[in-house]
């Protein structure tokens, strides 16, 4: 089968701006015409002469319009000289599978791929009228570098013509195979192959599946993994139930969906609502007897949320935990930590372990792409963000299912060290004696959605504006609440990258008080629509009377203070967030 190569004109859309992770926007702005076409292209203008002859991976969550698209890229990119592309069978691949076949798969010939197409939104709802997205990652496995993006968006803006191959017929993604076709650059071909096999096969590597498979065996141990009926169901199957011998029926909403099944693809206490019955953390008892262990995915299955019984364990606390157990619990870190690091927003629960392990500590903005360079550089092993993401430098992405793996191993090795016949060591135990060692931070995050962009910008340049005097800010707080420390700091977090010089602006603006204690507030680029405003409340205790009490008693008058400060419901005309974790 041949194809030719087909030239058209286009003209820009506005606002294809790449984000933290990618494109994205509604299902319907992706369907309009040219619109991916456009911005696929931009891509490889943006690549320039490194994409001839090359491999690029083209998959994602199986969200809705992912088919439409992969078809659409798969033309583009034979048109634009790439020889192969490789897809994951019926298009699914979760994003740190796409890092691990972007590093640790070749072709033919002993090449690997150049870099990959991530069709997802996220932890976004997915459907006909809800989120589409498209994230450009490179030949490390990471996502695109801020230098990159800008290119892609500055082509964007001028883009006048895209190329295409007119005689390639849909290719049927539903079996693993190769479709192969002639064109002006010679041989084109893909390639879909099972999107499982490369990620389990670096898990098993990481992993010590022996000792897992026994803590699971336990008549004491029970989990439940709930996939929210994104891409990690078809990864929890194989690993969970295949390699390591779990009841199937520990797996909940394990089957993709195009539209998550109607629900919001995101592992928190809000919208993970079933999980979070199930291990009794809901406003009503469970039916049936409440797992020891639980953990949900979001869409692309990069994200992860962590339960004990009735105990939920907050995204910063568990990166925390997991470098603090690493060695000694899993195989893959018996020659030590490189470093750690923590995206800024992220509790400093991770520093107090740097410091107590002597580990080299790096605090870096939202953002992946910060995280692979320290990785690239081997200065980081393990690091992780407050917003559910959590990982290493096997692959340059967080990875869901490798953080519950993690903790699977910290369980399975601290019970091996428990005396024969003894009660089990729980998710709880494991994070009350990480308290008693380093303290607890009390955390919380508020997030307001869809906010209106404009006022969301007002309220950030008032906070802005208000740091020029601390005085102001300390008034306000000893009006609110006497009793709370003063703030002895308030800036604008700004990170010089330690391996390339790079510099990034305006990445949150902070207030730090005397105790250690800090409001964060920060505009997130994650939506589809309008703004997302991030508020970060954090108050650390180190004295052992104090750290088992209620999370939200201990930072309600650092809330208070909070709103206050901001005009948060003035802004923004919302008396409460959407969501709170």
């Amino acid at each position: 089968m041949g194809f030719v190569r087909a030239v058209k004109e286009t003209t820009p859309y506005d606002g294809q701006k790449p984000g933290t992770s990618g494109l994205r926007k509604k299902v319907t702005v992706f369907k309009q015409p040219r619109y991916v076409e456009n911005f696929v292209q931009a891509t490889f203008n943006a690549l320039g002469e490194k994409v001839k002859g090359s491999i690029i991976v083209v998959s994602g969550d199986g969200r809705y319009f992912s088919k439409d698209a992969i078809q659409i890229i798969i033309k583009v990119a034979a048109a634009n000289g790439v020889k192969q592309v490789w897809i994951g069978q019926n298009g699914l691949l979760s994003t740190p599978a796409v890092s691990a076949v972007i590093r640790n798969r070749v072709g033919p010939d002993g090449e690997k791929a150049t870099g990959a197409f991530i069709l997802t939104a996220s932890h976004n709802p997915g459907g006909p009228h809800e989120d589409f997205g498209i994230k450009y990652n490179t030949e490390n496995g990471g996502p695109a570098l801020e230098s990159l993006t800008d290119k892609i968006f500055s082509i964007t803006k001028t883009i006048n013509e895209y190329y295409i191959a007119e005689g390639i017929a849909d290719v049927d993604i539903s079996e693993c195979g190769t479709s192969t076709f002639s064109g002006p650059d010679g041989p084109f071909s893909v390639v879909v192959f099972d999107p499982t096999e490369d990620y389990v096969n670096l898990m098993k590597h990481i992993f010590d599946f022996g000792a897992i498979k026994s803590l699971l065996s336990r008549p004491d141990f029970s989990f439940c993994y709930d996939a929210l009926h994104g891409v990690a169901g078809i990864y929890a199957q194989k690993i969970f139930v295949d390699e390591l011998s779990a009841d199937p029926s520990f797996l909940l909403n394990c089957v993709p969906k195009e539209d998550f099944g109607g629900g919001h693809p995101d592992p928190n206490l809000t919208y993970a609502k079933e999980l979070v019955h199930r291990m009794g953390l809901g406003k009503t008892d469970p039916i049936e007897e409440i797992p020891e262990f639980g953990a949900a995915a979001d869409g692309d299955a990069d994200r992860n949320m962590v339960l004990g019984k009735r105990f939920f364990v907050t995204p910063s606390d568990s990166v925390a935990i997991i470098a603090a157990n690493a060695v000694g619990a899993i195989p893959y870190f018996e020659g030590g930590l490189k470093g750690v690091a923590r995206s800024m927003p992220t509790s400093a629960a991770l520093d107090v372990v740097a410091k107590a392990l002597n580990l080299k500590f790096f605090e870096v903005p939202t953002g992946w792409k910060f995280f692979g360079n320290l990785m690239d550089a081997g200065m980081c092993s393990v690091c992780g963000e407050e917003s559910f993401g959590t990982g290493s430098d096997h692959i340059r992405e967080k990875d869901g299912i490798w953080a519950v793996l993690a903790w699977l191993s910290i369980l399975a090795h601290r019970n091996s060290q428990a005396p024969s016949g003894g009660k089990l060591v729980t998710v709880e135990d494991i994070v009350r004696v990480h308290w008693a060692t380093y303290g607890r931070h009390f955390y919380t995050r508020y997030d307001y959605e869809n906010v209106d962009a404009g006022a969301a910008k007002e309220l950030m340049a008032y906070l802005v504006s208000l740091q020029s005097s601390l005085s102001d800010i300390n008034r306000i707080i000893k009006d609110v609440n006497p009793d709370v420390p003063s703030v002895v700091k308030g800036d604008e977090f700004e990170y010089k990258d330690p391996v390339d010089g790079s510099v990034s602006k305006h990445q949150g603006i902070r207030f730090l008080f005397e105790d250690g204690s800090r409001l964060v507030f920060r505009l997130s680029g994650t939506g589809s629509e309008g703004a997302t405003i991030r508020l970060y409340i954090e108050q650390y205790q180190s004295h052992t009377s104090k750290i088992g009490i209620e999370s939200q008693v201990a930072l309600a008058p650092l809330v208070e203070i909070a709103l206050k400060l901001s005009k948060m419901e003035e802004f923004t005309g919302r008396s409460s967030p959407t969501v709170i974790t």
